[in-house]
């Protein structure tokens, strides 16, 4: 059997549904086996989950971009990613979007993710060690956001951080079993648009989440 590449990838994005053709191409042009965790790299181009250690897993490539199509980029705008993991989703946000601002509880994959996102050659991401929940607010307001990890409800700085307007995707439910949703910030508020996909995640942890 072949081994697989980020043409494999890239199809089973699109048989995942996945419509748009510049995040397709996203998908093709970044090499998931540079962010991938040491002894991985073989299975790098299936699409699954893939341990990076905390307990934490990659999210499913085509999983991903389902999530990031929600979002309905254009390329001009400032998204807030939390939960940066390695980095791969992260990359992918930066070919599509004017910059990314990434946070994650852990410094070791922080520090990880730096490297592989530099070592691509993406410089339009700043990836920050802290507690995603709180909205990195110093670098607000976004006109997207995109939460990696599971809670019953959008930490409320999240929504704070959000310019009216901009979208948000974030997985809903305790951790295990959930509703991937797409909501618009509107004037009254956070308004839910669509269940994108049901999905199982890890749980957010931090102030506006599960305690570390």
């Amino acid at each position: 059997m072949a081994r697989q590449g980020p043409d494999d990838l890239a199809r089973a994005v699109r048989a995942a549904g996945v419509r748009d053709e510049r995040l397709i191409e996203a998908v093709r042009a970044t090499p998931r086996a540079g962010f991938v965790a040491a002894g991985q790299a073989a299975r790098a181009y299936e699409d699954v989950p893939l341990p990076i250690g905390h307990g934490q897993v990659t999210t499913q490539p085509s999983l991903s971009a389902r999530m990031i199509e929600g979002l309905a980029l254009t390329g001009r705008e400032h998204v807030l990613e939390v939960g940066t993991g390695l980095g791969f989703q992260t990359a992918l946000l930066a070919r599509l979007a004017g910059g990314v601002v990434s946070v994650d509880l852990w410094p070791d994959l922080v520090a990880r993710a730096r490297r592989n996102l530099a070592r691509q050659g993406i410089g339009n991401v700043e990836v920050l060690v802290g507690d995603g929940g709180q909205g990195a607010p110093e670098r607000a307001p976004y006109d997207a956001v995109l939460v990696s990890a599971a809670f019953p409800t959008v930490p409320a700085p999240l929504v704070e951080v959000l310019r009216p307007g901009g979208r948000l995707v974030q997985p809903i439910g305790t951790g295990g079993q959930e509703e991937v949703v797409l909501f618009e910030r509107t004037v009254i508020g956070l308004e839910p648009r669509e269940v994108l996909s049901l999905a199982r995640f890890v749980r957010l942890h931090g102030r506006y989440g599960y305690p570390s």
